[in-house]
């Protein structure tokens, strides 16, 4: 059974995506676009009204139903408090709807553009955006939803990629040792932090995530939803060399605050949080590699260049590691 759902997923058609939008009441008009989403299938169908939706279809296996319902009472939850998030539409009472083969959730369609993360105004109206959300955020917690740390995306994701063979022979060792002293690092980044609270967060918060329109953000995307320090919802707004990125976090937390306050030890943790992404990253790479729309999407992966760059970018993220942290001057 459990075959059989990763070979519907794996080939999932165009004729499946719509039939089984229609079978949830829906009458499609056969426009169907591929959104840019390797996780989960996520498609813009074209409604027969000349309206569209969004459909995205779960990989098998990677959240519980509980986890993905918890995700879905989260959104909702903004979206009734008037906090612009996209959340998964109701059908007859449900937002995880079931086919024989699949999970899937819809969502009303929205356009709009990447934030402008040179825009002070941009920058601060994030902050306001993502303070209201994390005041909410901290009023429940995620009971099926795992918690962001250096086990599920620094050690695990390491092992894996060690364990099966995608680190060519003459790089094993400095990988090995690299990511070993890496992780050590972001252990005591984590006591310079001490004992920061843990709330729901976005998880994947980078600028892809917001649709920006004329009347302002609103957020996509809560899959990653999990529970993490708050500046993991904030860190990837700053861009830039240090100088740079001083100015962002001043303007970001300038409207953060007006909303929820900020614990200034986080800072310690940006470097840590980012250093966890790298590593992370390439080991979902490694995971999906059986997947063939990542070896279409990402030719370049597992490679020697490839992993020779990635050696350097977390040579290079060793040396930020020793520097201090930013500073708020707010």
């Amino acid at each position: 059974m459990i075959k059989l759902l990763d070979n519907a997923f794996a080939n999932l058609s165009p004729d499946e995506v719509l039939n089984s939008i229609e079978r949830f009441g829906f009458q499609c008009d056969g426009r169907l676009l591929a959104l840019n989403s390797y996780e989960n299938r996520v498609y813009r169908v074209g409604l027969a009204d000349g309206q569209s939706l969004v459909a995205k279809f779960y990989r098998p296996h990677r959240w519980t139903d509980d986890a993905i319902l918890e995700e879905h009472q989260f959104t909702e939850e903004l979206a009734d408090l008037e906090i612009p998030v996209v959340a998964p539409m109701n059908v007859d009472g449900q937002t995880l709807l079931k086919t024989e083969a699949h999970r899937i959730a819809l969502f009303i369609n929205r356009g709009g553009r990447a934030p402008d993360l040179e825009s002070d105004e941009h920058l601060e109206q994030l902050g306001r955006f993502m303070g209201r959300i994390h005041r909410v955020s901290q009023s429940g917690v995620f009971a099926f939803r795992p918690t962001l740390d250096s086990n599920s995306f620094g050690y695990e994701p390491r092992e894996f990629i060690l364990q099966n063979g995608f680190i060519p022979a003459d790089l094993v060792d400095a990988y090995t040792s690299l990511t070993e002293q890496l992780l050590k690092e972001v252990a005591l980044c984590y006591e310079r932090a001490g004992e920061v609270r843990m709330i729901r967060t976005h998880g994947d918060c980078h600028p892809s995530n917001i649709l920006w329109t004329d009347d302002g953000p609103h957020i996509v995307d809560f899959d990653d939803a999990r529970m993490a320090p708050a500046v993991q919802d904030l860190w990837m707004f700053l861009a830039g060399d240090r100088a740079d990125q001083t100015v962002a976090l001043d303007a970001v937390l300038a409207g953060y605050t007006e909303f929820c306050d900020f614990d200034a030890r986080e800072l310690h943790l940006i470097e840590a949080l980012r250093t966890l992404r790298l590593i992370h990253y390439f080991g979902w790479l490694a995971k999906r590699w059986d997947d063939p729309a990542f070896k279409l999407a990402f030719p370049w992966f597992n490679t020697q260049r490839c992993w020779e760059d990635h050696i350097l970018s977390l040579r290079e993220q060793a040396a930020v590691l020793h520097e201090e942290p930013l500073v708020w001057y707010g």
